[in-house]
């Protein structure tokens, strides 16, 4: 990317797995320069997540998508020398380490400002700076349970339900790249020195689901799981058609669910005290979202979809990967383009969400292997001699 929104932004991605690395994907597809830091043996643990092919990690390609991979080792006086030469030249470094173990190796804020103190300096932890857990490791597992998502998701007389992909580090990471463009605009626009970003793994999740907690305070219940009903709209669910397939509902506006009512060949429950007003279809919610399972089952999803796309019912088929990318709307908007790849051939991704008309984002390529741009960030940027390169190398180092 040489023409994107954010060109001629340095980030220094320091971070490991997924929440901090995100951010640096999501600023990457819209050109700022992402320099990915990584241990000389075996590198960011996400090239081993998850599924690989031929001992490639998929997840590893897409996250690491337009990064410029280094090996440093941190554990090293010469590769934390090395970092802080690094920071002198970017605008924002991503890290992911223990606070005790920043401080113990002069990388927290103040180290770093020391070097650069208009540097924007993101801090992702498990639990976040200050209280007893501060120092404590922390993953998005973790984040789902403590955040309240956990309690909140699954069948009600089922055990609490955990996502199957990484939704706190995903929370988290959205949180903190709006953080980061908050206060590279307060670094330029208002003239001021870098700062510190603490995000943790809870508190994004957490604000999501607010919900419970201003239940809780102001009426002392704790609302429980209700499998995929939702105690503020009705009808909404999962109904299986006859074909054996899924649809999802949403009857969060009324008029919506007076739509879905008729829609089903029910218009006299419409005018019932029962369903025509909002609370009261909440207190009969088992009754509405009978109807509609009665009626779904009836007909195959394509004639459901048809039905209800006609009477502007706010439904949609639940999809797996497969549907996903066959999807015409979707493929219309080229949501998923597939990119050409050393090690893989080439392989379908999910291109930038953000949609700019004058700077769109994009994807100049997937992640590299380990230390691929060596030579270009450590010679060309920091000036290292080939020599030098080759000693460091030797040591351990790079």
């Amino acid at each position: 990317m040489t023409d994107g929104p954010l060109t001629g932004l340095r980030v220094i991605d320091a971070a490991t797995l997924a929440a901090g690395p995100l951010v640096a994907t999501w600023l990457g597809e819209h050109g700022a320069e992402v320099i990915k830091i990584e241990q000389p043996d075996g590198g960011d643990p996400m090239r081993q997540w998850g599924a690989q092919r031929d001992g490639v990690g998929l997840m590893w390609k897409s996250l690491s998508r337009n990064k410029k991979c280094v090996t440093l080792n941190l554990r090293e006086d010469a590769g934390r020398d090395l970092l802080r030469d690094l920071a002198r030249t970017a605008d924002v470094v991503i890290v992911n380490l223990r606070p005790s173990t920043l401080r113990r190796w002069g990388l927290d804020h103040d180290g770093f400002a020391a070097v650069n103190p208009k540097l924007v300096m993101l801090h992702v932890t498990g639990y976040g700076a200050g209280g007893p857990k501060s120092d404590r490791p922390g993953f998005g597992t973790l984040g789902e349970a403590m955040s309240g998502f956990a309690h909140m998701t699954g069948e009600a007389d089922g055990p609490p339900t955990l996502p199957a992909f990484m939704l706190a580090d995903g929370v988290a990471a959205l949180n903190a790249t709006y953080a980061v463009m908050m206060a590279l605009y307060h670094r330029d626009v208002h003239g001021a020195d870098g700062q510190l970003i603490d995000v943790n793994l809870i508190e994004p999740l957490a604000r999501l689901l607010e919900q419970p907690l201003l239940t809780y305070d102001q009426t002392g219940e704790i609302p429980a799981r209700m499998g995929n009903r939702w105690d503020i709209s009705a009808p909404r669910n999962t109904y299986r058609s006859s074909d054996g397939h899924w649809l999802a509902m949403s009857g969060s506006a009324p008029s919506i669910a007076m739509r879905a009512l008729r829609a089903v060949g029910r218009p006299d429950l419409t005018s019932d005290p029962r369903f025509a007003e909002a609370q009261q279809r909440l207190k009969n919610a088992g009754a509405i979202d009978a109807v509609m399972a009665e009626w779904i089952a009836d007909h195959t999803l394509d004639e459901a979809m048809t039905v209800f796309e006609e009477a502007e019912v706010a439904a949609a088929p639940v999809y797996d990967a497969a549907q996903l990318l066959a999807d015409p709307q979707l493929q219309a908007r080229g949501t998923f383009p597939r990119i050409p790849d050393p090690d893989l051939g080439a392989m379908t991704v999910q291109g930038p969400v953000p949609r700019f008309s004058a700077t769109p984002g994009g994807i100049d390529h997937l992640g590299t292997g380990i230390g691929a741009h060596n030579d270009e960030i450590y010679g060309d940027l920091l000036g290292l001699s080939e020599q030098r390169r080759r000693e460091l190398h030797e040591n351990g180092v790079i």
